[in-house]
């Protein structure tokens, strides 16, 4: 199952109006650069801003998400045509050979049940061509973020054209070990709907992710600091060796 946030077609139509910053995206793009990437799967694409700046620069881009809303949002966009776009999830992906797979925002800690998250690794490491990268990133779990997840820190008014005044917060519900959910409510001023969608996400250790990297096949070639948010997030860089298990 997908978010509301993502799978609803109201609120998956105004997902980037309501997250228009998103120079979190420039890391991910400048070691796509930096290794020269022609290939890439995005995976958790969701609306497809990503896909298509890597593919307004020439980059042979697959997006996929399991959120159809999303995925109708991203092929509707322009330029949309130059990124294969798959209903789906890492898990059981066609046969791919890319330089490099991303998960960009909140996607690896999306992937909540532990065996989703092994299969996801693996899915990835078998789209990779020996000597490709996985790129992600996960919130330290130290800097405990979720403590200011409230109404007050995140309510916001936003003018959408063709849709009118949408009012947004979130609000933390509930912390039950790596687990942390989170409720998001928009009121949509033209007709007074109001939407929630809850999400879930897992914050790992970075041990943690490193393992299991290794348990998948990887080798761990760098963790970096998120250049837009110093010292409040892990961005790993995993590579699938030339030779190894398969």
């Amino acid at each position: 199952m997908t978010d509301e946030c993502f799978g609803h077609p109201r609120l998956a139509a105004i997902y980037d109006p309501l997250d228009s910053d998103r120079s979190d995206l420039d890391v991910y793009a400048l070691m796509a650069k930096e290794f020269g990437a022609r290939r890439v799967l995005d995976i958790g694409c969701g609306t497809g801003v990503f896909a298509l700046l890597l593919a307004d620069r020439g980059i042979e881009v697959v997006g996929v998400d399991p959120a159809g809303a999303s995925i109708d949002v991203a092929r509707a966009k322009p330029g949309s045509d130059r990124v294969r776009w798959i209903c789906g999830d890492a898990t059981a992906l066609p046969p791919l050979r890319v330089d490099l797979a991303t998960m960009t925002a909140n996607v690896a800690q999306q992937i909540v049940d532990p065996q989703a998250w092994r299969k996801t690794l693996r899915g990835a490491y078998e789209a990779l061509r020996p000597g490709g990268r996985l790129v992600f990133e996960t919130r330290d779990p130290a800097r405990r973020a979720w403590e200011e997840w409230n109404r007050e820190a995140s309510y916001g008014v936003t003018e959408i054209p063709g849709v009118g005044s949408v009012e947004s917060w979130y609000q933390l519900i509930e912390v039950t070990g790596p687990l942390v959910t989170f409720r998001s409510t928009y009121v949509f001023a033209a007709d007074g709907q109001v939407l929630t969608s809850d999400s879930t996400l897992r914050f790992r250790e970075r041990q943690e992710v490193e393992a299991e990297l290794v348990a998948q096949g990887y080798e761990v070639e760098d963790v970096r600091d998120a250049p837009d948010r110093p010292g409040r997030e892990f961005v790993f860089l995993a590579r699938r060796p030339e030779t190894g298990h398969v």
